[in-house]
């Protein structure tokens, strides 16, 4: 056998070890071949890719937060740049190699634009795309009993750069909301008063998920975003709750019933009245209670050469 032992007992024809002493130096590492240079005609069709790197390799990194200063937060990098027809590949460990050298520094949107800059002039490419994603945590302070707890949002800061042009930057955030159907809750009054029975308005845990793309030059924390959409939603779901904690979310659910559609326009004028943010779509989800589908909508702004409502991966809200 190559490999193992054969059974009536014959040495394997090629010995497996790892020399755990041995290391390499500047010379065997030059003599070490790169496939990257290999002669030969290109696999398959000799056309361009569009994309080609890495996706959610993971690393601690600083993200500034307005109360208490940076926080070190697990993220997901993903990284990706053109190649040209002419091209087999691409030293896909540079993309990783960037991030550890930036480990120590705080990362915005600002940043990822840096790295890509230094990154497409490092590998030629014509164009390139950084993804980070992460979960922040903000303090949430009971609504009546003075309580507070940590509610974790889903972020995404996410940067595109062409040869030849400036960089865009876009931030998403999601936003968990209660929506407690005005139908609903006009139909269970209604009973109540013509017939005298009790009933309740179906409400459901809903979600917002925000895409901006920031103004050159302009800059916005993840807390501006969460500042948006409490303003514009006021019914986001809580995290320590005692009895007149409950019995307040009952009475804000009432004073703001609202609709699918309603959520889409709420957080739409915010955004749109917002000078720092250059153009966005708003996927609203209320996970309804009442049906067994959910209730979905789409908005943007409509700059131009900017975002499209083009929008169907809801099932991506549920999690």
């Amino acid at each position: 056998m190559y490999l193992h032992q054969a059974a009536d007992g014959p040495a394997p024809r090629i010995a497996r070890g790892y020399d755990a002493a041995f290391k390499p130096d500047a010379a065997y590492r030059a003599s070490l071949p790169d496939l990257m240079g290999a002669g030969g005609p290109i696999e398959g069709a000799a056309v361009g890719i569009q994309q080609v790197g890495v996706s959610n390799f993971r690393l601690p990194l600083r993200f500034a937060a307005r109360r208490g200063g940076p926080v070190t937060l697990e993220a997901s990098v993903s990284g990706s740049v053109s190649l040209d027809a002419h091209l087999k590949g691409i030293n896909m460990s540079r993309v990783v190699r960037s991030f550890y050298e930036h480990q120590d520094q705080v990362c915005t949107p600002e940043l990822l634009e840096r790295i890509l800059k230094k990154y497409l002039r490092a590998v030629g490419s014509r164009e390139a795309r950084l993804r980070v994603a992460f979960s922040f945590p903000l303090r949430q302070e009971s609504l009546r009993s003075g309580l507070e707890g940590w509610q974790y949002y889903r972020v995404v800061f996410e940067a595109s750069l062409s040869a030849g042009t400036k960089a865009r930057r876009f931030v998403e955030f999601d936003f968990v909301y209660s929506s407690a159907c005005p139908c609903s809750a006009e139909l269970a009054e209604h009973a109540r008063d013509r017939r005298g029975v009790y009933a309740v308005g179906h409400s459901q845990r809903s979600k917002a998920r925000l895409r901006v793309e920031l103004a050159p030059g302009r800059r916005l924390a993840v807390e501006d975003l969460h500042a948006h959409c409490r303003a514009a939603l006021r019914t986001e779901t809580q995290v320590m709750v005692k009895r007149e904690d409950e019995q307040a979310f009952a009475e804000l659910n009432g004073a703001h019933l609202k609709f699918v559609e309603d959520a889409a326009r709420l957080v739409y004028a915010r955004l749109d009245a917002d000078a720092r943010i250059r153009d966005f779509r708003v996927v609203c989800a209320h996970f309804e209670s009442l049906h067994s589908h959910d209730a979905v909508s789409v908005i943007c702004k409509g700059a131009p050469g900017g975002m499209t409502a083009e929008f169907m991966e809801f099932e991506t809200l549920a999690g």
